[in-house]
């Protein structure tokens, strides 16, 4: 494979472990990301890249022509204002003749609740949250983009993320955990690693405009998840509270949704067999290899 140029927008933990994977399997690339901060170089993982100022009311105008020499694309920005700042200011320096692959980063919460059923990539869309009305939206001008321009275009749907440094056991430890009363509350997650690879096999397996759901193998309940962390830590039962009684706007939007997330299109499509198939054996890696 030849050296890919390839373009982040936004260079959050996904982004990253995507990029630490690729260099992980030697595989020889030119990094261009953005952020909100001035343009400089910089360096991750032993690797020298270019960082870009955008913002949704300034860029730098050299990131244009990083754009035009791009052939791999990321988009992890979440959308602004209902809208895609990306698609907003540089729908028309993609060059199709020269991509060869573009992802979108969604999020399962498009799906709103299904009443803890299962959902697939065929399963009616009908968000409740604002990340998810709007992630919607997002979704539907990129695939309209894509069309326009015919560009090698595909989606992942993310459930919630957990990694070595964000996850159940580091939120225990810091006693903020709470377990919320409320039965029958199903959601689906995926270890940030198992991400980064499934976006590696993808490189070779793109089929434009497809949906992908980016899941484990196990939905469950938050509470079930909180017990397994209890009973790794050794620690007590965190308090028990109503759903009236949660603060957070967010963590509210969360437990309006039930659903079960099917990850076979995933597996089946890009040949891949999760690293961590459940919560379980992503919190056991985490415990037992913590310093």
């Amino acid at each position: 494979m030849k050296t890919m140029n390839i373009v982040c927008f936004g260079f959050g933990q996904v982004a990253k472990a995507f990029i630490k994977i690729l260099n992980n399997n030697n595989i020889s690339f030119k990094l261009i990301t953005t952020s909100r901060e001035k343009s400089q170089k910089k360096i991750f993982e032993n690797i020298n890249y270019e960082s870009f100022q955008f913002t949704e009311k300034i860029f730098d105008r050299d990131l244009i022509s990083r754009i035009e020499e791009a052939d791999h694309i990321l988009i992890s920005i979440a959308p602004i204002d209902g809208g895609d700042i990306v698609i907003k200011n540089f729908q028309n320096y993609f060059k199709p003749n020269k991509l060869k692959w573009i992802t979108y980063l969604s999020a399962t919460s498009v799906y709103g609740n299904h009443d803890g059923a299962w959902v697939d990539e065929n399963s009616e869309t009908k968000p409740t949250s604002t990340n998810g009305i709007e992630r919607l939206k997002v979704e539907k001008e990129w695939m309209k983009l894509s069309n326009k321009f015919d560009l090698p275009f595909q989606i992942f749907r993310l459930s919630g993320i957990y990694s070595d440094k964000n996850n159940i056991l580091t939120r225990l430890k810091s006693g903020k955990v709470r377990i919320i009363n409320k039965k029958n509350h199903f959601f689906s997650r995926i270890h940030l690693e198992d991400i980064g690879n499934i976006l590696l096999n993808s490189l070779t397996q793109i089929k434009k405009n497809e949906v992908y759901n980016i899941s484990d193998d196990k939905p469950s309940s938050a509470e079930d998840v909180a017990m397994y962390g209890v009973k790794l830590l050794g620690f007590n039962k965190p308090k028990t509270i109503e759903i009236n009684e949660i603060e957070s706007k967010m963590l509210k939007e969360f437990y309006k949704d039930s659903k079960r997330v099917n990850n076979k299109k995933m597996k089946e499509i890009f040949n891949y067999k999760l690293k961590y198939p459940t919560y379980v054996e992503g919190l056991d890696y985490i415990f037992n290899n913590s310093v």
